[in-house]
């Protein structure tokens, strides 16, 4: 049974009342990031975690706390250029911020520590999702890098490097991070084709292979231009 099932209907706690005063933190705390990962994509994400949660029978709870909470370790990591793990520090900060708030059931907020710190998780090492709200957020996640609003971010994210708008398949793909030729390409080739299959929840799949569709639609179309062949009618 979801950990916070035990409260619904309960006159002793209703944790989702708490939602509002939780983000206005993640607001105030998302406000200086750049809009690869600012309050906008955390709200997107949030939304994807709430059509899962209801398609897969998570708890619907957990999931909006765990999916506002997500980024919030964000900032540190960006400033650093990746040397914080920003998955495992917005655990630590849920497990401060939400007692701090008055959410005081440790096991509901460890619940939601955790999903927060396994949303990040891959498959090449580290624990991965351990429940179904966890596997949620990480596909809810996942599903805002592809698509055409995934694209959108890696173009806005290469734009913000001053990364090249295109490049080769080669050329991309011997580029390093944060380079002239981390272009919006390179993205694709390196991460977001991969997404669908790393995906931990059937109606999460379901969705990242419509939204992979389109992106292999976007890049034929995008290279046709490139060599200035017209579209095929």
């Amino acid at each position: 049974m979801p950990i916070s099932s035990r409260f619904r209907g309960s006159p002793q706690v209703c944790w989702a009342a708490f939602l509002p005063a939780v983000e206005a933190e993640v607001r105030t705390l998302l406000a200086a990031v750049p809009g690869c990962h600012d309050w906008d994509h955390t709200e997107r994400v949030l939304h994807n975690a709430r059509h899962l949660a209801r398609r897969e029978k998570a708890d619907p709870v957990v999931v909006a706390f765990a999916a506002l909470l997500h980024d919030v370790g964000r900032a540190r990591e960006m400033e650093d250029e990746g040397q914080t793990d920003h998955a495992a520090l917005g655990a630590d900060m849920a497990l401060e911020l939400l007692p701090r708030l008055g959410v005081d059931d440790v096991a509901f907020v460890e619940h939601v520590a955790a999903c927060v710190r396994t949303h990040r998780w891959r498959r090449r090492g580290g624990a991965g999702p351990a429940s179904l709200e966890a596997r949620v957020v990480y596909d809810a996640d996942k599903l805002d890098s592809i698509g055409a609003v995934g694209l959108a971010r890696a173009f806005h994210f290469a734009g913000r490097i001053g990364a090249r708008l295109h490049n080769t398949e080669a050329e991309a793909l011997a580029a390093a991070s944060y380079s002239r030729g981390d272009t919006a390409y390179r993205e694709y080739l390196v991460k977001l084709r991969h997404v669908p299959e790393r995906l931990l929840t059937e109606h999460g799949r379901n969705l990242a292979r419509k939204r992979h569709a389109f992106m292999v639609r976007f890049f034929a179309e995008f290279h046709r231009e490139l060599r200035g062949q017209p579209h095929p009618l």
